[in-house]
């Protein structure tokens, strides 16, 4: 499957508006699209996952290592791979885009913010072209998008600029339905507001997809590589599941920041059985429970009245297996203050209460180290993830903690994953290439 990389000058200059555009004009061109976020990113690629119709694949060297990082590569299907990047190219002390692109081998098309510059787009371009040389990485940068480009003299301008390394691959209009809105944690996802589809093929048609094509390369993957392949199932309920256990995973507005390897991780061991705690769902018959991060302190209300916090808390203390990541820590503590000051009671199976702040509280990679055996380490080993949020959690004296701060803030400074029963919730968003999963996994048949 060939691919290309679209990487950005920085954060906010509409990486994700072309990335949509281009997978647009690919099938519009006739090609079957597999889209992909480097980075740690649950939000762009539910855009991804509603223009082309599959999941996008996750990409990043932290989480996964390069070897990981190819084989989710490799389970993607489709001709051809759009990968978009995260902040600017070479942004990211642990894991950045260039990092991405290097370890695949693939092309980088860049985006350039063109709003008010012409001649300069064609320079900015050039500088990032040219500080390949000065990092580590073996990175090619061979074509511009100007992204907020008019056409006429302001897209003349810009193409003539270029020199002949990079190629104009085409630009994206200036107009407000193709803009994306954002709030605390990013954009809202791609179910919440879609950019219409006529202002996407618009945009697409501004692209030049045949320089795209010519671009794309294959990329260097493992010469035998016994996951690599079109990814399979993700065991929900009504696959061929015999006696495998159940997997409660909570699936709704409350809940939805899930990687799809993790989905299909559980799902070739379990049966994957969703539920919809803010709807009103009550939690299903399990054998294991996972609630996933999100939006609850959106959803708070809902989750207080409805049944499913409870019935979590039942099977918490009857010694099932829960693992919590982030709003699914949220969920677990004793209460939740949102942002206008309301306060929710939660399922009270974690001795905290979590507040909704009004800046981030952490946004990094993170690695930990288990202090004893964990719902997903076993002692002594260390886990990478990734931390994103707003909320800060008022811990109890006396609560347990399974892991140490190695990389990153912990939900007590340098503590992480507070633990109860068989229980834990944790800041830490991992991907299944940790291995987090199976030790669930292994925890829930055991």
């Amino acid at each position: 499957m060939r691919g290309l990389v679209l990487g950005g000058t920085a954060s906010g200059v509409g990486k994700t508006v072309a990335t949509l555009a281009a997978i647009r004009a690919f099938e519009n061109a006739g090609r079957t699209v597999q889209p992909a976020k480097a980075g740690p990113d649950f939000i762009d690629p539910s855009h991804h996952a509603r223009v082309a119709g599959r999941p996008s694949r996750t990409l990043d060297p932290w989480l996964q290592g390069d070897d990981g990082l190819r084989r989710n590569y490799a389970r993607g299907d489709g001709d051809v791979c759009v990968v978009e990047g995260m902040m600017g190219l070479y942004d990211g002390s642990a894991a950045s885009t260039a990092g991405v692109a290097a370890a695949l081998d693939l092309p980088v098309v860049l985006v350039v913010d063109a709003s008010a510059g012409m001649e300069s787009v064609a320079a900015t371009a050039l500088g990032f072209e040219a500080y390949a040389d000065r990092t580590p990485h073996d990175l090619d940068v061979v074509g511009v998008v100007a992204q907020r480009a008019h056409g006429g003299r302001h897209e003349a301008g810009i193409r003539e600029a270029l020199p002949d390394s990079l190629a104009y691959c085409g630009r994206i209009p200036p107009r407000e339905d193709l803009e994306v809105p954002d709030r605390h944690l990013g954009l809202h996802m791609g179910g919440e507001a879609p950019l219409a589809d006529a202002a996407l093929n618009d945009a697409a048609e501004t692209l030049r997809t045949d320089r795209l094509l010519d671009i794309a390369r294959e990329p260097t993957l493992p010469a035998t590589d016994p996951e690599a392949g079109a990814a399979g199932g993700d065991g929900r309920e009504g696959d061929d599941g015999g006696d495998r256990p159940r997997i409660a995973v909570a699936d709704d507005a409350a809940f939805r920041f899930v990687y799809p390897a993790t989905r299909e991780r559980l799902g070739e061991r379990a049966t994957v059985v969703p539920f919809a705690p803010a709807a009103g769902d009550d939690l299903p018959a399990c054998d294991g429970v996972y609630l996933p991060g999100g939006y609850p302190e959106l959803h708070a209300a809902a989750l207080a009245e409805g049944p499913a916090l409870a019935s979590v808390a039942d099977a918490a203390a009857e010694g099932t297996p829960v693992l919590g990541e982030c709003g699914g820590l949220m969920a677990l503590a004793e209460a939740l203050t949102t942002a206008d000051g309301g306060t929710y009671e939660m399922a009270g199976v974690l001795p905290a209460s979590v507040e909704r702040r009004e800046r981030y509280r952490a946004l990094d990679h993170v690695e930990l180290r288990a202090r004893r055996g964990a719902l997903t380490a076993d002692a002594g080993a260390r886990l990478r993830g990734h931390e994103f949020h707003y909320s800060a959690a008022d811990v109890a004296s006396d609560a347990r903690f399974a892991f140490d701060v190695e990389r990153g803030t912990g939900i007590d400074g340098d503590r992480e994953g507070l633990t109860e029963h068989r229980t834990l919730g944790t800041y830490c968003h991992v991907h299944p290439e940790s291995g987090a999963f199976d030790a669930f996994l292994d925890e829930v048949e055991s």
